[in-house]
Parts: C-alpha cells; sequence; structure tokens
C-alpha cells in the first residue's frame, strides 16, 4: 500500500487501541510498521498486516509465541492488547493491525553495511547474539501451542521442496539458464545433506537479520517474528550470517555465533545457503525483473552455492 494511505489505516486503527497519535512510518514492506503513541503516551510500534501475507490464525499464534517469550523474560516486544483485550484488531476498513511494545535502541547493524568496531567487538557481539538465539529456542520450547496454533514451516519441504515457502529461487529472473541449473544442483545436493540426518527443530525466528536484532553485546533484544514457525534451528544461525557472506572476518564471526549458540559450526555453511537461496527466491515478487538487486541476492546465492558444491 502507498505510504499516505497506510498512514491514514494505521490512524485509523488505533481506534482500537483507545486512539492515540502517529509518530512516523518505520518501514512499509511486508507490513507497515509505525511508531506510534497510544492515548496513555506510552510508545509502542503498530503494524498493518499486509493482506494475504499470513492468516488471522497464524498472526495471532505470532502475538501468543511473543507473549510467552516476552513473560519467560526474553527481550522481544510483548503484545498490547486492544481496549477489548484482543491481541490482534480487525479494523471496518484495511487490513489487519496488531500493536507491540516498543524497544528503544538501535540496529546492529544493515545491509551493505560494514560493522563500524572493531573485529574482536563484531565477535563479541555475535557470541552474545548465539546465547540469545539459544535462549529463545530454549524457551520457545516451554510455549504449549493452542490447537489453532498456526505457523510456517521452515522444514525440509519449505526449504527445499518443489515449492519453498518464499519461492522458486531458481527462477530469479537474474539469473541465465546455467546459473538457474546451478541452484537446482546446490537445492538438490543441500536436500540429500537435510534428508541423511535428524536435525534439532522447534520454532524459529526465521528472520535474524541485523536490522531485526537491537542493541548491544550486553543488552540485545529481538523483533519482527513475523516471518518465525516451526523448522531446522540452525537456519536461525544461517540467517545471522547470510549478510556477512563476503566479510573478511566472517570465520571469526560465524566461529563466535556458534559459541555463543553452543554448536552447528560444522553444518553453518549449509544452513547459510539455505537462506540466501531462500532470499533469492523471496525478492523475485518485491521487485522489477530488471532491478539489480535481483542479481545482488542471485550473486550472493550462486557464490554460496559453488563454495557449498566445491
Amino acid at each position: 500500500m502507498k505510504n499516505d494511505e497506510a498512514l491514514a489505516l494505521a490512524e485509523n486503527a488505533l481506534v482500537h487501541w483507545g486512539g492515540g497519535t502517529v509518530a512516523r512510518l518505520i518501514a512499509n514492506r511486508e507490513n507497515a510498521v509505525f511508531e506510534v503513541a497510544l492515548h496513555d503516551a506510552t510508545r509502542a510500534a503498530l503494524r498493518l498486516h499486509r493482506a494475504g501475507y499470513q492468516t488471522d490464525a497464524a498472526i495471532d499464534s505470532e502475538l501468543v509465541w511473543m507473549a510467552h517469550l516476552h513473560r519467560r523474560g526474553f527481550p522481544c516486544p510483548a503484545p498490547v492488547a486492544t481496549s477489548d483485550g484482543q491481541l490482534m484488531a480487525e479494523p471496518a476498513f484495511g487490513p489487519r493491525a496488531s500493536v507491540v511494545t516498543w524497544i528503544d535502541a538501535p540496529a546492529i547493524g544493515a545491509m551493505g553495511r560494514r560493522f563500524a568496531d572493531s573485529t574482536e567487538r563484531h565477535c563479541r557481539l555475535y557470541h552474545a547474539l548465539g546465547q540469545c538465539i539459544a535462549q529463545m529456542h530454549a524457551l520457545s520450547d516451554t510455549l504449549i501451542a493452542p490447537a489453532d496454533f498456526q505457523r510456517p514451516e521452515w522444514d525440509i519441504e519449505g526449504l527445499t521442496g518443489a515449492s519453498p515457502l518464499w519461492g522458486p529461487f531458481w527462477n530469479n529472473p537474474a539469473l541465465d539458464a546455467a546459473e538457474s541449473r546451478l541452484l537446482c544442483d546446490a537445492r538438490d545436493a543441500v536436500r540429500a545433506t537435510l534428508l541423511a540426518r535428524d536435525w534439532d527443530s522447534g520454532l524459529v525466528h526465521a528472520d535474524l537479520l541485523q536490522e531485526n536484532i537491537l542493541g548491544t553485546a550486553d543488552a540485545l533484544s529481538i523483533i519482527d517474528f513475523d516471518d518465525g514457525g516451526a523448522g531446522l534451528r540452525l537456519y536461525d544461525l544461517g540467517t545471522a550470517m547470510v549478510q556477512h557472506s563476503e566479510t573478511p572476518h566472517r570465520a571469526d564471526l560465524a566461529a563466535a555465533l556458534c559459541d555463543g549458540y553452543g554448536g552447528g559450526h560444522t553444518d553453518l555453511p549449509l544452513f547459510t545457503l539455505l537462506r540466501a537461496l531462500a532470499s533469492c527466491g523471496w525478492v523475485i515478487p518485491r521487485l522489477a525483473p530488471g532491478d539489480p538487486r535481483q542479481r545482488i541476492y542471485a550473486e550472493r546465492a550462486l557464490a554460496l552455492a559453488r563454495a557449498f558444491l566445491n
């Protein structure tokens, strides 16, 4: 939706929380996300959920999961109930809406931007991130999910099946025929590796990019559980590393992340490739075929696929 339209819908949605004001638009991608001030001046984040991306049951399940993590002391936003006690609002006009508590901390980084501090500090940060991911996984295992709990499945089929969750990455328009075959070969090799072993599975965030990790090594918080679901646990580590696939100290960073998590050292390249492949599919419907960013995602997937196959 257009930004002006999203702003009007956000102002209307706030009625379900007793009113308030919209401070600014933060992002308008899968969802339109706003910083808002509720009627009592409390800062919060309001999301307008893109129609068709998640079902009502999936949105409600995400909020139930986040509420559980927050109650158990995990550093993530907590859902704010509507005036009538619901986690999700259904405005008469516009998409579903939800509000979560505000976390006042900067993101640890962004795609395409190098870490500004030393390698030592970067590794310390990712060691802390590994610990944070391990805590999130452990606490997620204590959730007693309601009967209607519904989230995406980041399992072997969702990542390497004929219809991956984020689309057929081998059809990215920036790929030529040979490159498309290479990604299919990588998919087949990865799939065979996954099927040959048992893997730790459970609820995963599935989008632990730097933009969704806030704070410092001493106090990290995780936001944006919109894509989270049941899946292979090491996928969270692969996602955390995918933006650093060309970082000179990536080996040290990967070791720090896995040390903090308590494992995954040998398998991290596999799961980093899985995320790169998924992202290569994710970008297809979101950008025009000639957009240079299509090629950026494709080249990252190709580089990691070649490394894995070799």
